[in-house]
């Protein structure tokens, strides 16, 4: 079946959040919206089908997550990642923001020193803030060939860390990590005992040509001193069915884990996302095939657009995710000023870069997971504006 990522679909009046929220974030309802990371294309139909058929159930009570469920997890990850993983090792939670603020409360003092590696998803900083810990940044490093870790600061700041956050692939900047730099960044958090936090929600979402590599599948020590986080969420556009899983083989922490997020009674989930993700597990290979082909054009229209048409913005074409970050510093404009202009005269709403922090000062992140007539459209408005 040829599934069409082209068609338009009208999100307005919803209660979408990147649509019907423009006014109040941008102060215009008629900005094209390319913020927040959820896709404009329709739901795959036998996602839509699955949950239609049990809607036609007569009760929605209290449900459970069978063998099944979790067994449908294990196999979509042995097929598109050559890990192996046991269902006894998963957990569930409602969403993985959820899931890595459930882990700093639960395993973590307050206090404890955290680190992330800016710039980030920005609820990383507000999962270490908000919960009395301290923040330890760890900044990429922007080089002509993309940004890279900061390794040896790294190991300065583990030596006093209790856990890192990675994120794997990487929000906003798009880098899909290797296999060495995990498995430096592995080594340096054994050696020092920091718990390492793997997001891998944009594992689904690397580029042909790229692979993305699950952090606990590089040695059986980084996998128990890990918790990866997996949904299909991001890939499947299914976010607002608030489910996604924790893998955590190492059974005390898993049991340490589990027991707090049962404290907060955060464990029950939802009948849909349930159906949602199983169903996605099982039948979703072609669908996700022509998804990441669909996502690539984007991308690669993008890139050659923008180096083509706007070369002062500093640009790597994305090696995961459905974004691209775009640096505008040598226009020598202010951040407020970048902002105005991309909203008033460009008549878009982009991601500002400096909510990921101040290593996103000049930047914008900007979301591709729309059909390819809108990106042309808002990038010749970019163009115009700029």
């Amino acid at each position: 079946m040829i599934y069409d990522f082209d068609k338009i679909i009208d999100r307005t009046g919803t209660e979408c959040v990147k649509y019907d929220l423009r006014e109040n974030v941008f102060g215009k309802a008629d900005v094209i919206p390319m913020w927040v990371a959820d896709m404009d294309f329709p739901t795959a139909d036998f996602i839509r089908e699955a949950i239609i058929e049990r809607a036609k159930g007569d009760v929605y009570g209290y449900t459970f997550r069978e063998d099944a469920y979790f067994e449908s997890i294990v196999n979509w990850i042995q097929r598109h990642h050559q890990w192996e993983t046991k269902k006894e090792w998963m957990s569930f939670t409602p969403g993985i923001v959820n899931a890595f603020n459930l882990a700093v409360m639960g395993l973590t003092k307050e206090g404890d020193e955290i680190i992330i590696q800016p710039p980030v998803y920005h609820p990383f900083f507000y999962a270490v803030n908000n919960h009395n810990r301290k923040l330890v940044e760890n900044p990429l490093i922007d080089t002509e060939d993309g940004y890279v870790m900061d390794f040896d600061l790294l190991e300065q700041q583990a030596k006093t860390a209790k856990m890192l956050i990675l994120s794997n692939p990487h929000n906003p900047v798009g880098r899909a990590w290797r296999k060495e730099e995990l498995k430096r960044l592995g080594e340096i958090c054994m050696k020092n005992n920091v718990l390492v936090f793997s997001d891998e929600i944009h594992c689904d979402l690397v580029m042909p040509g790229f692979k993305h590599v699950p952090f606990a599948s590089l040695s059986e020590e980084f996998a128990q001193n890990s918790i990866t986080a997996h949904a299909a969420s991001k890939t499947f556009n299914l976010a607002g069915l608030a489910t996604s899983t924790v893998i955590i083989p190492n059974d005390d922490l898993r049991n340490k884990y589990v027991n707090f997020v049962h404290s907060t009674e955060a464990d029950m989930g939802n009948i849909f996302g349930k159906i949602a993700t199983m169903t996605a597990m099982e039948k979703g290979d072609e669908w996700h095939a022509q998804l990441i082909n669909y996502i690539k054009g984007n991308i690669d229209f993008a890139y050659d657009f923008i180096k083509r048409e706007m070369p002062k913005i500093r640009i790597h074409k994305a090696e995961a995710t459905y974004m691209i970050w775009l640096n505008f510093k040598d226009y020598g404009i202010t951040d407020a000023e970048l902002n105005h202009k991309m909203i008033h005269e460009a008549g878009l709403g982009l991601n500002a870069g400096n909510i990921f922090g101040k290593e996103g000062e000049f930047c914008m992140r900007v979301n591709l997971a729309c059909p390819r007539s809108i990106v042309e459209k808002a990038l010749n408005q970019m163009k115009s504006a700029f």
